[in-house]
């Protein structure tokens, strides 16, 4: 059977350097991409600095959620990552050395292994760990979060890893599409009444309406359409460009991405 609903996923990307923009973030596209080719979507996303007060504060919130997330950076070992902590102390948990990642750590640096890389195996007690094909240097999950590294080279085939031993019976199980057309020469405001019955009629379904007013030589135009069980979606839309045509207002699907 079609599942009509599904766990929602969320993102967590930590990191001072992305909030004062000395690094620009490259996991939201990367995970919204990892999520969609799978059938699946992202629910929320929130940025936090590596400030442990206002990080433990965000775990905190997110644990008391239902959503599965993917948290990006701050795992390491040196003083600025405090993701680990974090996590320990939003849960209530004692923090501890994995037997896994010490494995795996020790494996990575032989005789060279010592008590500070050691650290990067020591997650809140019950943890599991998340491979990382790079440098055999875990990640970590729990209550279902999974943190990884901020390196994409680390982190992407970390969550793929995740998505697809983890979630694999979740991908392309959730009757959800998103179907739009452009509008050309509209004005949302001439719209309005359009979207309100939309709306009204079709409850089970999501209206989105995204304006554009042509900047650059552009032409005024907007994004009209409707996300959510596929035979919904496609009778809202069916209405929708009848009652474009009938307005005469000149309309056409999207260019692809």
């Amino acid at each position: 059977m079609t599942q009509t609903t599904q766990p929602a996923f969320g993102a967590i990307i930590i990191g001072d350097e992305i909030l004062s923009g000395r690094r620009e973030d490259k996991h939201l596209v990367k995970v919204l991409e990892l999520l969609k080719a799978r059938g699946l979507r992202l629910a929320s996303v929130r940025y936090v600095g590596d400030e442990r007060p206002r990080l433990v504060q965000a775990l905190k919130e997110s644990f008391a959620s239902d959503d599965i997330v993917f948290s990006f950076g701050g795992i390491g070992a040196t003083p600025d990552d405090h993701t680990r902590q974090a996590a320990a102390e939003a849960l209530g948990l004692p923090l501890a050395l994995h037997p896994q990642a010490e494995a795996e750590i020790r494996a990575r640096f032989g005789d060279e292994t010592t008590p500070q890389r050691l650290q990067m195996g020591v997650y809140p007690e019950g943890s599991d760990i998340v491979p990382n094909p790079y440098n055999r240097i875990p990640g970590f999950s729990i209550r279902k979060h999974f943190f990884v590294p901020g390196f994409p080279i680390m982190a992407w085939p970390m969550v793929e890893w995740v998505l697809d031993t983890h979630f694999k019976h979740l991908h392309h199980q959730a009757d959800y599409v998103e179907r739009s057309v452009i509008v050309w020469d509209a004005m949302e405001g001439k719209l309005i009444d359009l979207m309100e019955r939309i709306t009204l009629e079709f409850p089970d379904a999501t209206l989105f309406s995204l304006p554009s007013v042509g900047g650059e030589g552009g032409r005024r135009h907007i994004e009209l359409g409707m996300k959510g069980p596929a035979a919904r979606v496609d009778e809202a839309m069916a209405l929708i460009t009848a009652e474009l045509e009938r307005r005469g207002y000149s309309w056409e699907p999207p260019t692809a991405d």
